[in-house]
C-alpha cells in the first residue's frame, strides 16, 4: 500500500530541517513507499562511480540525495513563505491552495 505524500513531483519546496536547511528547489523524484524526496540543489552526497564502458569516465560524483519528505514543506511563491497546502473545490475539480494566501500551488 503506498503512503499519501504532501508533496509532488516538479513542487516548489523548501528544506525545513538538516544540514540543507533554507535550500529552496524543485522535487525531482518522490518515493512514498519509503516516504522520501530528493530536491534539487539539497542534500548534496558524493557518489563513487565506475566507468561501465571505455568511452564513460569514472570518479567521484556529486549528486542529490534523497531526504525524508518530512523535512521538506512546500513554498508559495506569491507570498514567499513555507506553507502547507489547503484545498479548494474549482468546479468539479479539487486544487491545492497556500494556506496562508490562497494562490494556487
Amino acid at each position: 500500500m503506498a503512503n499519501k505524500m504532501h508533496v509532488k513531483k516538479d513542487d516548489l519546496v523548501i528544506v525545513i530541517s538538516g544540514n540543507s536547511r533554507g535550500t529552496k528547489g524543485k522535487v525531482l523524484e518522490v518515493s512514498p513507499k519509503e516516504g522520501k524526496v530528493i530536491v534539487e540543489g539539497a542534500n548534496k552526497v558524493k557518489k563513487h562511480v565506475k566507468p561501465r564502458n571505455q568511452q564513460e569516465k569514472g570518479g567521484i560524483v556529486e549528486t542529490e540525495g534523497a531526504m525524508y519528505a518530512c523535512k521538506v514543506q512546500l513554498f508559495c511563491e506569491k507570498c514567499g513563505k513555507q506553507t502547507r497546502a489547503s484545498h479548494k473545490m474549482d468546479g468539479d475539480k479539487k486544487i491545492r491552495v497556500c494556506a496562508k494566501c490562497g494562490a494556487a500551488l
